[in-house]
């Protein structure tokens, strides 16, 4: 197809791939209507001058294997294995099928970066992706992790897509129709000269534009009675009627080769034969027919081809053609595949391939691929001729789908499930399966009814579980975050739980809490803390509980737990939370850097595994420097992923931030609103913390009776506790509404013995405050002036501005403060400074971040020009890095 009318875009493909071969390069999804153009683009840069040319293309047909278009896309780069680091090297060996074992799967993207890093040795290399809206899961999040991380790399990848589906993140090129004098130009040569006015006017219209409707349409009845139909259908048609005319065996051979997306003629020769096809004669009259192309690949003039010869086919050819390419795919080699062709290749229930189906599921799910373990499962179920089996498998099914984020089909196998008698216990599981989609899908009530519903079925079966799915539902509230409500709907039921094998447990802990309150509930909570065989199964409700009592080293020996558990298994979800609640406890210790180089981190996994970042350290540190603006996106982004994550609105979280920031910019009325929200009852851990806010705002604002209802509130959850965290900040709370300079001294002697910088550093300047109100201006600026020292030290930067301003109102000026290290980087370079001040080098960084060594080199430099420095020797003498 020739290339009319699309200057600009081939300037801008130029542009990229000209940009990798100088070393800079990057990613383009080309996108557009069937026929529009795309894969005449992709020729285009197909002949790029110096660059090794490596293909993939998705399949309709083929999104149920995980990894194969990545597989496709590095066959011809596996001769670079033995250059990798041995755990990205294990790490694609497994996910492409080439031993056996459960790879790093988070890590299969770099992986790939550096096969990519290791070909660009010998020249730059240029990826192209044919109907990239056909990826399977697995491998789309693997290139768009890839794409993002070509800017130092001499690589270009373009993608080719139909219009608004999948690689959002990239850049895209979206191709229109073809303007009239080009359509006409396009159109003159294929239907002769001279042509009718009437029918060539006919033609460009139907065709809009579309360049392969204007080659195809004249074949596919341009000249008769106008049709209704979408252009996509009638050139699917076209390509239909050219396969109607040719001989029998040419047909099966094309239908043979449609069902094969892998286009490999080492499959298809065989399987022809397999079929007895006359192999020479019906290559020959297929390649004639303009439909398909046997080379090294074999590959169809046009995916719309493709998809027209299997669609022609009736479903008995369909089977045949599938059980032909599964005879001759090797089980050892690729067994995902072959069960795949047998299973399409079957017209009815048959337990044996069932059973093939599941073992396929259990691979792709230990390689990365949930959406493909789900297609198996779900496969797998409707073939089983077993009752039991075909439920058991349609659960399995349901519970991928809900992994893989398909809340709507989750919900109807869920359905399916039902259909049939089920016992109590199968019967608990849906239910505990109905719960975890009602808080998915943000239905706290309907999420908590069912998994509430699934422990009281199971009191009678199996008491441990019972319980277990008791606090099951209070932490899936906790991880939507909100768990008001969810607290006293689980304690109400869990009251008639079945006994502790070893009671006190965790679920009875938190009864009493509810019951009782936290005089009676603390010793057996730190009971449960300091017995790590007790929390070690449910951390995340862990963290929050050590954070509800203000235990500054439980929460930390926890974190770090679940930081080392995760780099020691490799498990990103374990990895995560960890990194996350190290961040939040330090923010609470005033080491923003540290918690900048954490949330760092866990970004860059999330990125990798294309979920979203935890954004609740986030919305803290944010909070704590006084970032109104930052906050506000922060808080926008969690409104726009309710809808369709697992994140919720972090009610409680952006409440108490807002409340927070509001304080330090003395907003007092808006710091009271968000307070108020944030100390509703039911909360673990922030609805306690929040309530100093309250306090303080509620006292500014002149609503004293508020101030005293929260501060009793505080003091009936710190007096217990008893930690110097907890009862300075009581200590200089009771000093707002007291007005009892003892108070404030008491705070200032506490805080100083505990960890919480932040705490102390405010501490200061309430009292400061207090002093200069009383008329007390010498001793209030001794407050002050530490007070804003250390704040600015910190970086609390809305609180410091305060400080500030009461010190000027003292007569005397604050000293300006040197911008910090931290205000000048990004938090991803921040976490780079610090890594190589330790004496990490690109490499390790590289692999810590997911990122290329050339990709953190490039960070280096910038970090230098922003710092003024020269070397990694000067970052580790700078104090904000130690």
């Amino acid at each position: 197809m020739r290339l009319l009318g699309r200057q600009d875009e081939i300037r801008r493909l130029d542009q990229l791939v000209g940009d990798a071969r100088k070393g800079g390069g990057g990613a383009l999804v080309v996108r557009g209507e069937p026929g529009i153009g795309k894969s005449t683009l992709l020729g285009h840069v197909r002949e790029a001058a110096g660059f090794r040319v490596i293909e993939a293309s998705g399949a309709e047909f083929e999104t149920e294997l995980p990894f194969a278009a990545l597989h496709q896309l590095c066959v011809p780069l596996l001769g670079h294995l033995g250059e990798l680091s041995d755990r990205n090297r294990d790490a694609l060996e497994v996910a492409f099928g080439l031993t056996s074992g459960t790879p790093d799967f988070f890590r299969i993207g770099l992986a790939t970066l550096e096969l990519l890093a290791s070909a660009t040795k010998r020249s730059p290399v240029l990826c192209l992706i044919d109907d990239a809206h056909w990826l399977d899961d697995a491998s789309a999040k693997a290139m768009t992790f890839l794409a993002r991380r070509l800017t130092s790399e001499p690589v270009a990848m373009i993608f080719a897509s139909r219009a608004a589906t999948g690689l959002a993140e990239l850049p895209d090129l979206v191709l229109e129709g073809l303007r009239d004098a080009d359509a006409k130009a396009l159109l003159t040569p294929e239907t002769g000269d001279p042509v009718d006015d009437q029918i060539r006017d006919r033609i460009l219209a139907e065709a809009r534009g579309n360049p392969l409707a204007l080659l195809e349409l004249p074949r596919a009845g341009g000249f008769a009675t106008p049709d209704t139909s979408s252009v996509p259908n009638r050139i699917e048609r076209s390509f239909q009627a050219r396969l109607a005319e040719l001989p029998e065996d040419a047909r099966l051979l094309l239908i043979l080769a449609s069902a094969d997306p892998t286009g490999d003629p080492r499959l298809l020769w065989p399987a022809a034969q397999q079929l007895d096809i006359e192999v020479t004669a019906a290559s020959s009259s297929a390649e004639a027919a303009e439909l398909i192309e046997f080379s090294t690949r074999v590959r169809f003039c046009h995916p719309l081809a493709r998809s027209a010869v299997y669609r022609a086919a009736s479903p008995a050819v369909r089977r045949r053609a599938h059980l032909a390419l599964a005879e001759v795919t090797d089980p050892g080699i690729d067994p995902d595949r072959r069960v795949w062709h047998r299973a399409q290749g079957n017209a009815g229930p048959d337990d044996d391939i069932a059973a093939e189906l599941e073992n396929s599921a259990s691979r792709a799910q230990a390689r990365g691929g949930i959406a493909a373990a789900a297609a198996f499962l779900e496969r797998a179920a409707a073939l089983s001729l077993d009752p039991a089996k075909r439920t058991e498998r349609t659960l399995a099914a349901a519970q991928a789908k809900l992994d893989a984020g398909a809340t709507d089909s989750a919900a109807e196998l869920l359905t399916a499930a039902e259909t049939g008698g089920l016992d109590e216990r199968t019967h608990a599981k849906v239910d505990l399966l109905r719960g975890r989609l009602g808080f998915i899908r943000h239905a706290h009530s309907d999420g908590a009814a069912s998994m509430l519903s699934a422990a009281r079925r199971l009191a009678p079966l199996d008491a441990a579980q019972s319980r277990d799915h008791f606090l099951d539902a209070l932490e899936m509230g906790l991880l939507v975050g909100r768990a008001a409500g969810v607290l006293d709907t689980v304690v109400t039921q869990a009251r008639s739980a079945p006994t502790a094998p070893e009671p006190p447990d965790l679920l009875d802990a938190l009864i009493l809490l509810t019951t009782d309150g936290y005089r009676a509930a603390v010793p057996v909570l730190r009971g449960i803390l300091v017995d790590s065989a007790k929390w070690t199964r449910r951390p995340a409700l862990a963290t929050t509980i050590a954070a509800d009592l203000w235990d500054a080293d439980a929460h930390a020996e926890i974190s770090e737990w679940l930081v080392k558990s995760g780099r020691d298994a490799g498990s990103p979800h374990v990895l995560r939370l960890g990194l996350a609640q190290v961040a939040c406890a330090a923010v609470n210790t005033g080491e923003f850097g540290q918690a900048m180089s954490a949330i760092a981190e866990e970004e860059a996994i999330a990125d990798a595994l294309s979920v979203p970042t935890v954004l609740y350290p986030q919305v803290h540190l944010a909070a704590m420097r006084g970032r109104r603006e930052e906050l506000a996106e922060l808080t926008a982004k969690a409104a726009a992923l309710a809808s369709t994550k697992d994140l919720g609105m972090m009610h409680a979280n952006v409440d108490w931030a807002t409340a927070v920031i509001s304080n330090g910019l003395a907003d007092y009325r808006a710091a009271l609103t968000a307070a108020e929200r944030a100390t509703a009852p039911g909360d673990l851990y922030l609805s306690g913390v929040a309530l100093p806010e309250l306090v303080e705002a509620a006292m500014r604002c002149g609503e004293q009776a508020t101030a005293e209802s929260a501060l009793a509130r505080l003091t009936e959850r710190t007096a217990p506790i008893g930690t110097a965290w907890a009862l300075g900040v009581t200590a200089y709370t009771r000093a707002l509404v007291t007005g009892d300079e003892a108070d404030y001294v008491e705070a200032i002697d506490r805080l100083t013995a505990s960890q919480a910088r932040i705490h102390l550093a405010r501490a200061h300047l309430l009292f400061g405050e207090w002093l200069r109100r009383a008329g007390r201006r010498r001793d209030a600026r001794e407050q002050l002036r530490t007070a804003h020292e250390h704040l600015s030290d910190i970086g609390m930067e809305a609180f410091a501005r305060r400080a500030a301003e009461e010190l000027r109102a003292t007569g005397e000026v604050a000293r300006t403060r040197s911008t910090g290290t931290f205000d000048q980087l990004t938090m991803q370079e921040v976490h780079i400074a610090r890594l190589v001040a330790t004496g990490a080098t690109s490499k390790e960084v590289a692999a810590r971040l997911f990122l290329s060594p050339r990709t953190v080199d490039a960070h280096l430099r910038n970090i230098f020009r922003k710092l003024g420095i020269t070397s990694r020797r000067q970052l580790r003498d700078l104090p904000d890095l130690a």
